[in-house]
């Protein structure tokens, strides 16, 4: 059964048509475009992001469309957020893909079986669409089970949505009562780093203007489980973006999804999988790990005193 797709836009004209064009293929019943509004201080923004909205008067095929063009610029934070909870207002499940995240077909088929697999199975709130463990298959499966929600190309459930904050109200709470504990436990760096990085998010640090941290956040705090493929399904090609890094993890093919969608044996966290993403995206500089050494002693000093 086709689900719902939420497709945010913005001011990038070349890479919406292309992912729209894969929108198109897939057909959905039911199409949500969210768009932020212009940057009062980017001349060219107001141009660039009427264009991109008429992507919604390209919809060709039987379908309700849905539009949600904000005229102020709500920015990544809250613009993005504010999207994806209207989305959730309406619709029970769906699929979510920014401007920049290209899926391939096998992508759509993924969610759809996913979706319906997972649906009353509150412990998994995320199913993610890329795959970045460089050809390592995790598991037995055609994909395995994480506690990090890649967002580049996803789909989830009102039920896992509800318990998003996009502020983190409770997070100095979650803290005191030792919340990470439970988090990759016997790696206190990796702890300490989420913590950093939570916390950063929280305070609304200016390279944090963002909202999937909030995301992953809601995963961790409600120890909540993602599925991620064994294959790569989406493509990311928007290296001009905003709050995009250009990188190595940018233009990845796509690969195909086996007929048969396979289930790993057990329904826990793949650690190994897990602490290679750490290692890949998460761990910081060398200069954070010495923080960490330095609060570490200090943790410990104090203990004995």
């Amino acid at each position: 059964m086709k689900k719902p797709v939420l497709f945010l836009i913005f001011n990038r004209p070349e890479t919406t048509f292309r992912v729209f064009e894969a929108i198109r293929a897939y057909q959905p019943e039911d199409l949500f475009i969210a768009a932020d509004g212009p940057r009062p201080h980017v001349s060219t923004d107001a141009a660039r992001c009427a264009e991109v909205r008429t992507v919604a008067e390209k919809v060709d095929w039987r379908c309700r469309v849905h539009t949600l063009f904000h005229e102020k610029n709500m920015g990544c934070r809250y613009g993005v957020a504010d999207g994806i909870t209207w989305f959730f207002d309406q619709i029970e499940e769906g699929i979510i893909l920014e401007d920049d995240c290209l899926p391939s077909p096998d992508f759509f088929r993924f969610c759809e079986e996913m979706l319906e697999r997972y649906r009353d199975n509150e412990k998994v709130m995320h199913i993610g669409g890329t795959n970045f463990q460089d050809g390592i298959m995790r598991g037995d499966g055609s994909y395995y089970f994480s506690m990090i929600p890649h967002i580049w190309g996803w789909a989830s459930w009102r039920r896992a949505w509800e318990k998003y904050d996009v502020n983190m109200t409770d997070f100095p709470e979650y803290i005191r009562s030792g919340g990470l504990a439970d988090f990759m436990p016997g790696h206190p760096y990796i702890q300490w780093r989420f913590q950093l990085l939570f916390r950063k998010t929280y305070e609304k640090s200016p390279y944090f203007n963002t909202w999937d941290y909030q995301w992953h956040y809601a995963v961790v705090k409600n120890k909540g489980l993602t599925v991620i493929p064994n294959y790569n399904l989406v493509s990311n090609i928007g290296e001009s973006g905003t709050h995009t890094v250009a990188s190595t993890l940018c233009h990845l093919p796509c690969q195909r999804l086996p007929e048969r969608i396979l289930p790993p044996s057990d329904i826990n966290m793949n650690s190994d999988a897990d602490l290679y993403s750490f290692a890949k995206f998460y761990r910081g500089s060398w200069k954070d790990y010495v923080r960490y050494c330095f609060s570490y002693l200090f943790l410990k000093t104090g203990e004995k005193k």
